[in-house]
């Protein structure tokens, strides 16, 4: 990875001392940078270096979210191979929805209706007479909270949505 994104220095600043070029996750990658022109050059190398090793990019599964958060508009298709990238205005990955606005209001609200889906498939163990309080509430706290609590540190909320998820 490090051979296919560093020669352009297209990063973005994580901290005072920090860049990153890219997030890697087993199989998936996100790239950044701050312009279109930056993230063609980035796919086009790790698409070069991907075939250099007999790896391909799934054109199907690749695609190009739209974030309005710095006011600037995408006027060329972004393409792998020839092939035009798909446009969306909200993106999963990891199991988080990134929307076009940057923020996490999307993901919280999906994790909340999880939780809320979660809750009544215990219904079963919620009534059973032959569990203590106990041991339901550890069951309500493994099953039911870590829906809404999985990776909440890294959500970012402003203060509209604070307001909104005081429970959390």
């Amino acid at each position: 990875m490090k051979t296919s994104t560093y020669e352009g220095k297209h990063w973005i600043q994580w901290t005072s001392r920090m860049q990153l070029d890219d997030l890697d996750f087993a199989d998936d990658l996100a790239l950044l940078s701050h312009t279109q022109q930056q993230i063609q050059q980035k796919t086009t190398s790790v698409a070069a270096a991907s075939t250099a090793v007999s790896l391909n990019i799934n054109e199907g599964t690749s695609k190009i979210p739209n974030t309005t958060q710095h006011n600037t508009t995408c006027t060329n298709r972004m393409t792998l191979d020839g092939e035009s990238l798909e446009d969306v205005n909200t993106f999963t990955y990891l199991a988080s929805i990134i929307d076009e606005h940057g923020g996490s209001d999307a993901d919280v609200k999906a994790r909340i209706v999880r939780a809320r889906a979660a809750y009544p498939q215990l219904k079963n163990t919620w009534d059973s007479k032959q569990l203590s309080t106990n041991t339901t509430v550890r069951i309500f706290n493994t099953n039911v909270k870590t829906f809404l609590l999985y990776v909440v540190e890294t959500w970012r909320i402003r203060k509209p949505s604070s307001r909104r998820y005081k429970c959390l």
